[in-house]
Order: C-alpha cells, then sequence, then structure tokens
C-alpha cells in the first residue's frame, strides 16, 4: 500500500518537473506534528508576551492575539490549496512561477524565493535567540539573582543552540519525522500544564473577568492608543510562521497532496486555539502590567511563572519550555533547509552546487543546514541591541508572509484558470478568501516595520526594514546584474528534458489532478 502511494506521490512530482530523492518517511501524523512543532506555542507565547503587555496590557494580550488569528487562517487556507495542487519542497517560489504569467514567471519565483529564506533563517535566528533568552532567565531565577548574563553570553548560548541545531537536523528524514512526534508531545502537553498551573495556583489573585478581557493598558510610547494596540498584533504573527514547513517537507511525505494541506489548517488552527487559552490564563492570573514590564529577567513570561507558581513551580514548567523552544527551533532549522535545499536545485543561490548536495549516508541537504546556521548566526549579532526581537521577529514574519501573500496573489489575479485542484481545493471561495489573505499581509508588513515607540534610539530601532531591504538590494541588484540571463524558475531534474518548467501549456492546465484521480482509483 505504502509502495503504491509512494509511486503516485513521486510520478506526480515528476510531473511537476524534480525527480525523486528523499525518501518517504513522514506520515499525516508526523507531517501534522511537523507544521505544529515549528510554532511552539507555549515557547512562543512566553517568548513575545512582551509585545501585547505593551500593546494593550489584557487587552493586547487576549484580542491582541486573536484578531491577526482569524486573518492568518485566510492564507493558510490560500496555501493549503496551492501545495495540495502542487506538493514540492520548493513551495512558495514553484507556486508564484506556477501563477504568474510567463514573462514574469521567472522574476515571480525570484522574489518569492529570496523572501522565504529570508523569513526562513531569521525566523531560525529569533527562535534560538529566545531560547537563549530563557535559558538566562532560568539562571537567573535559580541564584535569585546573582548571575545576569549580558548580551555576549546570552550571544555564546545562541551560537551553542544554532551548533546542536546543526547536528539534529543534519539526520536522517526517518529520524526527523519520528522525533517530532516526540516534539508535538512536549508541546501540548507543556502548553496545557501551563493553563492549568496557571489558573490554579493564581487562586483568589486572579483579575476579575471584565478586567482580564478589557482592561487596556498601553505601555508603549505610542500616543496613539489604536495605534499601540495594533503593535500587540506582533506576537501572533511571529508565532503564526512557518505552517508553509508543510510543503518545503512534501517531498518527504506519503500521499503528500493530502497531507500538506491538512498539516498547514491542523496546525495554524490547533496553535491559535492553544495560544488564545494560555493568553486568557495568563490575562487572568496578572495582577499587574506595569510591575511584570519592570521585571529584571530577560522575559516577562518567567516573571509571571515565578510570581504565581514561585521559584521552584516556575523552574519545573520554565525547563519544559525551554525544550518546546529547543526542538521548535530544530524543526525550523529542518524547514529552513528544505527551502535553501529546494532554491539551489533551481540553482537560484550563489554556490547552488554545495547547497543542493545531499549527504551520502542521511539523504538529507547537510550543506544547506549548515549555511543555515552559520546564516542565522550572524543575523544573532543584532542581540546586542535592545530592539534585538522586535527586529529579528518584524524580519521573520515580513519575508516569510510576503513569500506567503505573492503566490496567493498571482493566484486571484492572473492564475485563476491555471490551477489544477488537488484534493483540498477552496472552490468559489479562493477568490475572496484570497483578497482578505493578500490585504492582511499588505497590512502586517507595513505595520511590523514601524519601531516599537515613537522616539528611539539607535540600540532601540526596529531593524527589520534594515535587513528586509538589504536582502532585497542584493537579490535585486543580483538579478538585474546577472541572473535575469540565466534563472527561469524551477528547472526540471527528471530524466529527459532540462529545460524550465515554469509554465504550463493549456492541455495540461485541464487536467485531471493526479492526486485526485490515484484517490477515486
Amino acid at each position: 500500500m505504502l509502495d503504491s502511494l509512494h509511486q503516485v506521490d513521486n510520478n506526480m512530482l515528476a510531473e511537476l518537473g524534480y525527480k525523486a530523492v528523499f525518501k518517504r518517511e513522514f506520515s499525516l501524523i508526523e507531517t501534522i506534528a511537523f507544521s505544529f512543532s515549528i510554532m511552539g506555542v507555549i515557547a512562543s507565547v512566553s517568548s513575545t508576551l512582551s509585545f501585547p503587555l505593551v500593546s494593550g496590557g489584557h487587552v493586547g494580550m487576549v484580542f491582541g492575539w486573536l484578531i491577526p488569528c482569524l486573518f492568518v487562517m485566510t492564507v493558510a487556507a490560500s496555501m493549503a490549496e496551492l501545495v495540495s495542487s502542487m506538493p514540492t519542497s520548493a513551495g512558495l517560489y514553484y507556486f508564484s512561477a506556477k501563477m504568474a504569467p510567463p514573462q514574469w514567471s521567472a522574476l515571480a519565483s525570484w522574489i518569492t524565493g529570496w523572501a522565504n529564506i529570508t523569513g526562513q533563517i531569521t525566523l531560525v535566528c529569533s527562535i534560538d535567540f529566545t531560547c537563549a533568552q530563557m535559558i538566562t532567565t532560568a539562571l537567573a531565577v535559580g541564584s535569585d539573582g546573582s548571575i545576569n548574563l549580558g548580551d555576549g553570553p546570552t550571544y555564546g548560548i545562541l551560537i551553542a543552540i544554532l551548533f546542536l541545531h546543526g547536528i539534529v537536523c543534519s539526520a536522517a528524514t526517518s529520524v526527523v519525522a519520528r522525533i517530532n512526534l516526540f516534539y508535538v508531545i512536549i508541546n501540548v502537553g507543556t502548553t496545557v500544564a501551563a493553563i492549568i498551573s496557571l489558573l490554579v495556583a493564581s487562586g483568589d489573585n486572579k483579575v476579575s473577568t471584565h478586567d482580564a478581557f478589557t482592561k487596556f493598558e498601553n505601555n508603549s510610547g505610542w500616543s496613539n492608543n489604536g495605534w499601540a494596540f495594533l503593535l500587540a498584533f506582533t506576537a501572533p504573527m511571529w508565532t503564526l510562521t512557518g505552517y508553509d514547513s508543510a510543503a518545503h517537507v512534501s517531498e518527504e511525505t506519503t500521499n503528500a497532496a493530502k497531507a500538506a494541506p491538512i498539516a498547514i489548517l491542523v496546525g495554524v488552527a490547533g496553535t491559535a486555539i492553544l495560544g488564545w487559552l494560555t493568553l486568557i490564563a495568563a490575562s487572568f492570573s496578572l495582577s499587574s502590567v506595569p510591575d511584570l514590564l519592570s521585571s529584571t529577567l530577560a522575559l516577562p513570561m518567567g516573571q509571571l511563572f515565578l510570581d504565581v507558581l514561585g521559584k521552584k513551580g516556575m523552574l519545573a514548567i520554565w525547563s519544559f519550555i525551554i525544550v518546546v523552544q529547543f526542538v521548535t527551533g530544530a524543526a525550523q532549522g529542518v524547514d529552513a533547509s528544505r527551502v535553501v535545499f529546494a532554491f539551489a536545485r533551481d540553482n537560484a543561490l550563489p554556490g547552488s552546487r554545495y547547497w543542493k548536495k545531499l549527504n551520502s549516508y542521511t539523504q538529507t541537504p547537510v550543506n544547506a543546514v549548515w549555511l543555515v546556521m552559520v546564516c542565522a548566526g550572524i543575523c544573532g549579532l543584532l542581540g546586542f541591541s535592545n530592539a534585538a526581537l522586535t527586529s529579528l521577529a518584524g524580519s521573520a514574519v515580513i519575508g516569510l508572509y510576503v513569500s506567503y501573500a505573492t503566490p496567493i496573489f498571482l493566484r486571484i489575479t492572473s492564475g485563476r484558470d491555471k490551477l489544477v485542484p488537488g484534493p483540498f481545493s477552496l472552490g468559489k471561495w479562493y477568490l475572496p478568501i484570497g483578497i482578505i489573505a493578500v490585504a492582511w499581509v499588505s497590512f502586517i508588513c507595513v505595520l511590523l516595520m514601524f519601531p516599537p515607540a515613537q522616539t528611539v534610539t539607535a540600540p532601540e530601532m526596529n531593524y527589520a526594514v534594515v535587513i528586509i531591504m538589504g536582502v532585497f538590494i542584493f537579490a535585486g541588484l543580483y538579478w538585474l546584474i546577472s541572473a535575469h540571463k540565466w534563472f527561469t524558475g524551477p528547472v526540471r531534474t527528471v530524466e529527459g528534458g532540462s529545460e524550465s518548467s515554469s509554465t504550463y501549456d493549456d492541455k495540461q492546465l485541464k487536467m485531471e489532478h493526479p492526486a485526485s484521480k490515484s484517490l477515486e482509483e
């Protein structure tokens, strides 16, 4: 049964233009676990609690999470439809190539690919940077404040984490797939434990339901309360990234045309719900937002657990949260390496011949893994800035969501009649859902380029725009000077042709989707 499914998957991949080079070790459950693990609910909420605290207090925590999650679901649904039709590790830049007009296909693919790689690498860095901050927070609490590590030691911890992730992400696909089941158990279990412990241990010290849901406090430095509240959206937008991972491991997935879209939708919905419940529990147990913001700990969530659970209770739950963040970074490292591999396979990166090589022993792109880790370490130098998390989170969200929205925009414009529907299809709803998704991404990308306050100094500046524009300027100049002459979009690697596969002919567009056909048979 599995052999026949794998044959269908490989035949479909060949029709998309690529030769199967990975072992299909991911099952449906493992693909869902992988997508879910990358978003790491409790660890992500713990990492980003400062954003809603500053930008609205209790209201920022509860509704600053809920509102973006509703819009993100439209992005996830649109992406799920695309990956169901074209399940390849090339993912988003491949979708853009197929949905764009022929004369713009290569450029659309180029822009999407570079945006996605930028977001992928900065997301690895931001996850591992906050993991380092969690470790310094635990050391400070465990030593009763006698150990307070500065920026230098924190950066050293970040490098050590990246090194460990490089080793983990270099493992064979079978190992990566199985270990994700452990990831998701730790992730969900710790999240549920955190919710229960906050609600139970806070006892009679809980705030009223009215305050938990409606008390607004603007500590951002922006004079306009409405604008301040919008900046709370940074937290859920940073958390709800990386779910395109299901597309990037689709060449390692059994029955990918069905498993990948399910993993995207379940991963995003599950993370959104559990994250909201966690923040509601935190809102009830939080008696003073200003006091929490004045904490000397690197992450305010650590102080909240310390206030509610005491030292031993905080260190117990915090140790599991560190594990969750570590495995989240490992999952994201795998995702980023697959994007680098796929883009290099299409000869789009400097030194592509090195990054598209598979290790002969593990059959995974080990060179691409270590490229990701080195680049993430360079991005980690922002850790010496007071606004490091704002800059890294903003860069990750903007880079990734630009790459998410580009193929969706092309789908609802030039690609309306080009998509060959897969097992998951939005039907006639693709247009309104796609319009909402693109509009939301356009809004959020502008929002996340703003600094956390109206008046900022150089160390407090949001450097997301510097990272994003730096990469786009490099990619733009690279395109104008050289790449436009040789980059033609996704390149066929199957036997029988080496020509670009960046367009469909009319006959192919009208074919029944092979995955749907095989399922009926």
